[in-house]
């Protein structure tokens, strides 16, 4: 079985984070085409920036040299022989890969769960993002309003402030780059398969915070799955292969108010979730906490309600049947996911980059 695990001595298999809160709302990819918009693949990547864009060109073409004063510093030019002048933007364009490096030493840091900052990372670019209303086109991973109450108070973004803060070293080393770029490329690192980003998100004040209620809510079933997913515009196939990332991390009490880890493995990146759910035999922990459940052999291992409305809802089992089996199709999709995840709510003009990152050997 292959497997992702980030350490860095980088394997070239998929990398994963450690542990850190996962609830179901934690962490969710989304599913959309990638050879469209990818550039040549790079094992799991920090990539070479090596890039596509995506449509036609940049090149601004102006006509009359009174307008290159206002550009200077700017844009230069060329002369054409139609008596054009062409105006290229000479303006720096960010090191992403030495950024994506630079977040991937932090995972390093064996001070957190497991020994590994990833999980939640992860959580925080999937918590940014997945606040997303399709109807009124408002949250996203656009605008990183986590920063300002009250969305940072919201239950479910309990112990983010962790993460965020964790990031801040990197955002002080670059501080060209948004919170929200930030944020949503941690999540590329934490990831586990290689992910396509694309960079290119603002930071929004506390005036455009999302309200609360839009991630989703561990302690339900496949109804409120599918409301809250759909409203961001997945189906069920992706809120099952979203739901994989369950296979990291754990849960807290002092966070979630639920305890435990998914699987054996929480800081190695696999389809474990959907085997432990198939696999055993989950019974009611017997606790003053909130109702979930435990693996009847060792009682070590937990799944939610939420999880385990996957295995009861006949729609969202053959997803979780066919991802138990097969590991490169569950990484595909989660990929997929992800990669729409990070993009809901941001604007694109259809000219943007999309990077792969190369992991360093």
């Amino acid at each position: 079985m292959s497997s992702f695990r980030f350490v860095r001595c980088f394997s070239t298999r998929a990398r994963v984070p450690r542990a850190s809160t996962f609830v179901f709302g934690s962490m969710t990819p989304i599913s959309v085409s990638l050879r469209s918009r990818v550039i040549p693949s790079v094992s799991r990547s920090y990539t070479t920036q090596t890039t596509e864009k995506k449509g036609g060109s940049n090149t601004l073409l102006i006509i009359g040299a009174g307008l290159i004063a206002a550009g200077a510093g700017y844009y230069y030019f060329t002369s054409s022989e139609a008596g054009l002048n062409t105006f290229v933007s000479t303006k720096k364009e960010l090191d992403y890969q030495k950024i994506y490096d630079q977040i991937a030493d932090t995972l390093e840091d064996n001070d957190w769960d497991d020994g590994s900052w990833g999980p939640i990372l992860l959580r925080l670019a999937w918590h940014a993002a997945g606040t997303y209303d399709k109807n009124t086109k408002t949250g996203g991973s656009y605008g990183a309003t986590m920063r300002f109450s009250p969305e940072s108070d919201h239950d479910a973004n309990a112990g983010l402030k962790a993460a965020r803060d964790k990031l801040e070293i990197i955002k002080k080393n670059n501080p060209e780059i948004s919170y929200s770029d930030l944020w949503s490329l941690a999540g590329v690192v934490a990831g586990g398969p290689k992910i396509p980003w694309i960079p290119g998100r603002k930071d929004g004040e506390a005036a455009a915070c999302s309200p609360d209620g839009r991630l989703p809510d561990a302690s339900q079933g496949s109804s409120h799955l599918r409301d809250i997913f759909y409203r961001m515009g997945f189906d069920d196939r992706e809120i099952v292969a979203l739901a994989g990332a369950h296979a990291l991390g754990r849960c807290h009490k002092d966070r979630s108010g639920f305890d435990g880890p998914w699987t054996p493995s929480p800081t190695m990146f696999t389809n474990g979730f959907y085997q432990e759910l198939l696999g055993k035999k989950w019974v009611e922990k017997k606790w003053k906490g909130p109702k979930q459940y435990v693996d009847k052999e060792t009682g070590e291992l937990m799944m939610l309600p939420a999880d385990l409305s996957l295995i009861q809802d006949k729609a969202f089992k053959q997803y979780v049947e066919q991802y138990a089996k097969d590991e490169e199709l569950f990484f595909k999709d989660f990929a997929a996911a992800f990669h729409k995840l990070e993009e809901l709510g941001v604007p694109r003009t259809g000219e943007e980059k999309v990077y792969y990152f190369k992991i360093k050997g």
